[in-house]
């Protein structure tokens, strides 16, 4: 009897086991037979945020397996997030993973589709933790050596004209780029490029407010401290120019009236002059900071023919390769620039691809994911080449027959390096400050070089970005007119400074805020020319639409609406504004806008007055209020370079085979960079390091 129990207790407990599955979310398998018990099938949904909003997917589930992931709603840049999009989800798939390694460059859009998809899993009832707990990592290939005559590190707008240059003088050229795609800062820059074009200010007219500044400079004493010469001694000859310039202009336009019929006026040496006094900083040392005047010389001289060169190569259509000087349509003031020199183009988002094609037909070799980390150098301290890593960890050596090209950008994403080298922001600045920059601005460029001798530059200062997302740090979720059509008011209502000063006083001054925001007002955009025309109002379209819908800004089809509107929060603030408060700050900058002269900030150059009784009578417009509060934007300094692009060591002597161009480099901008400055000096030095990279100039 006892053997007979006991058999047929073995057979009970070997029934047990057979039939035993892990049915946890009914994802069990039957061990000897392989089969899904209780499988899930179907479609679920799952949302969260990415970079530039929320990001929705859709996903396919057979058998307790994802098989498909499908994008419903995606608010990212798709030329930053492309990568991203196209490669996390196949990896997902195929590993059945959710700890798949994110898109370099593309952080926070690869966490957004991450977790899209995870909350779409745990919508299906899978194991997300089992998800989450197969990790998947990219195995290194076998090491790599490369060949070329040229190596160009970094391909955002100085490392990409600079790879076209060098080819186009017949050198074998390879780019490599840390990103998953090209662009770096280019790509998220605004299309806004200085130069001094005699042409297109030929055919606007000088505004009377133009000229009262220009009588300005004329009545400038040399023995002024504040210009202080004494200190860089050199910057007056600028300003003997910038005086002769000026009074050849008015006797050239003698009888004629400004507003009236006297043409726009610019020259090199008031571009000169406003690099000067734009970038002429105290730290907080005590020491003063200034642009080397033979940069900016040859900026000022040379970003013409480099806007003509980008027309040549298919960036802007005003200025082709049959297209002369004068081309151009009316010009603008970006936020900071100090004059209408400003000419748009294309926009980021255009202008990359279009490089990338031009490149690739020069037959420059671009490799993605590729890091550079060490620069080579031969016995006599030449440069001969670099080593790189990519995002899988394969380790690459490029020797080089010609030289490297630095163009890796600056390190406004590196918070913590611009507050090791930090001498003017202080106490407004942290490690976790938010910056406008892609991630990958951390500063290699500018490590790899002083390793190797050279000497750096400019440090000391950053540039805040003050018209910036208080939520993300970019340049996104906001919506506002040129710099001289500009309304910036604070909680109370009241504007709070010069909104066409230099972008370092305009964050300083509205950092000072309660939380550092402000309110930029909005009614549509005019002719900065004609300041006697009204501005009507702003349609809710798609743009303001998505804005509003998002919480990023308020939108009123009357004022008081507008007011109304501002009770609710909008990116974290809601100031509450009274509709009188917002109507007395209006008209009094309407005033000023009539008399061309703004008896509270002294604003140079001042137009956008609002038609409040235009607006508040018609339907089909209205107007709009965005908060603001700076971030991180721009690393004036970097490596020291002369005229030809060639990177200075320590000991002020070219290091052979070193160029460099763009935000890696210091000493243009000194202690602020003015608006519009940056697109003109990345493709102005990129240029001339390509050329001289491919002659050995």
């Amino acid at each position: 009897m006892k053997r007979f129990i006991s058999m047929l207790l073995c057979i009970c407990i070997l029934i047990a086991i057979a039939g035993c599955t892990d049915s946890k979310n009914g994802q069990g398998e039957n061990k000897d037979k392989n089969e899904i018990v209780n499988p899930i099938n179907g479609n679920f949904e799952g949302t969260a945020n990415g970079m530039q909003g929320p990001i929705t997917v859709s996903i396919t589930v057979k058998d307790s397996k994802i098989t498909a992931i499908e994008f419903k709603k995606n608010s990212e840049t798709p030329n930053v997030a492309v990568v991203a999009v196209e490669r996390i989800p196949k990896q997902i798939i195929e590993h059945q993973s959710l700890s798949v390694d994110t898109v370099t460059g593309a952080t926070l859009a690869s966490y957004g589709i991450i977790n899209a998809v995870a909350n779409a899993a745990k919508a299906a009832g899978l194991d997300v933790d089992a998800l989450k707990a197969n990790k998947v990592t990219a195995q290194p290939k076998e090491p790599q050596t490369w060949d070329t005559d040229v190596l160009v590190m970094g391909g955002g707008g100085a490392g990409l004209s600079a790879a076209i240059n060098a080819a186009e003088q017949g050198a074998k050229v390879i780019l490599i780029e840390k990103g998953s795609v090209l662009g770096g800062n280019t790509m998220m820059a605004g299309a806004a490029y200085n130069a001094v074009d005699p042409g297109a200010q030929s055919v606007m007219i000088l505004t009377k407010s133009q000229k009262a500044t220009m009588d300005g400079y004329l009545a400038l004493d040399p023995a002024d401290p504040k210009l202080k010469f004494d200190v860089y001694p050199e910057w007056q000859e600028v300003l003997t120019e910038l005086k002769a310039d000026i009074k050849a202009f008015y006797a050239k336009n003698a009888g004629k009236e400004a507003g009236v019929d006297m043409p726009g006026f610019d020259s090199v040496s008031l571009h000169m002059w406003h690099v000067y006094t734009g970038g002429l900083r105290q730290l907080t040392d005590g020491t003063w900071i200034a642009p080397s005047i033979v940069l900016a010389r040859k900026f000022a001289n040379s970003a013409l023919d480099s806007f003509v060169w980008m027309g040549e190569a298919g960036l802007n259509s005003s200025y082709g390769a049959d297209a002369k000087y004068g081309g151009a349509p009316g010009l603008g003031t970006v936020l900071g620039a100090m004059w209408p020199r400003t000419h748009s183009f294309m926009s980021g988002a255009e202008r990359i691809p279009q490089l990338e094609k031009v490149a690739k037909e020069k037959g420059v070799k671009i490799y993605t994911e590729t890091r550079g980390t060490e620069l080579l150098t031969d016995a006599s301290g030449k440069v001969v080449g670099a080593k790189a890593e990519q995002a899988d960890g394969t380790n690459i050596t490029v020797n080089t027959a010609k030289g490297v090209v630095l163009a890796t950008g600056g390190y406004s994403a590196n918070a913590a390096m611009v507050k090791k080298y930090d001498k003017y922001w202080g106490k407004d600045l942290s490690d976790t400050t938010l910056s406008t920059n892609m991630g990958t601005n951390e500063g290699d460029g500018i490590i790899m070089a002083e390793t190797i001798g050279a000497e750096l530059t400019g440090m000391e200062v950053a540039q805040m970005m003050p018209s910036s997302s208080p939520i993300k740090g970019t340049m996104t979720d906001g919506i506002w007119a040129d710099a001289s059509e500009q309304i910036w008011i604070d909680g109370k209502g009241n504007r709070f400074v010069n909104e066409y000063a230099e972008r370092d006083v305009l964050a300083k001054t509205s950092l000072a805020l309660e939380d550092g925001i402000f309110y930029i007002i909005y009614a549509g955009r005019g002719d900065a020319n004609k300041p006697e025309q009204l501005i009507k109002g702003t349609k809710y379209d798609e743009r303001v639409a998505a804005m509003v819908e998002g919480g990023h800004i308020w939108y009123g089809n009357t004022l008081a609406e507008l007011a109304e509107a501002t009770k609710k929060p909008a990116a974290g603030v809601a100031p509450a504004f009274t509709e009188e408060q917002l109507r007395a700050t209006i008209e009094k900058y309407n005033s000023y806008v009539a008399a061309q002269k703004d008896d509270d900030f002294g604003k140079e150059v001042i137009s956008g007055a609002i038609d409040l009784d235009y607006i508040d009578s018609d339907d089909e417009v209205g107007i709009c209020i965005s908060p603001r509060k700076s971030s991180l934007h721009h690393t004036m300094g970097g490596v020291v370079i002369d005229t030809e692009a060639h990177v200075i060591n320590k000991d002020g002597k070219i290091i052979p085979g070193l160029w460099a161009a763009g935000e890696v480099t210091g000493g243009l901008h000194a202690g602020n960079r003015l608006g519009g400055n940056a697109i003109a000096d990345i493709f102005t030095f990129g240029r001339i390091a390509g050329i001289n990279a491919a002659t050995g100039k």
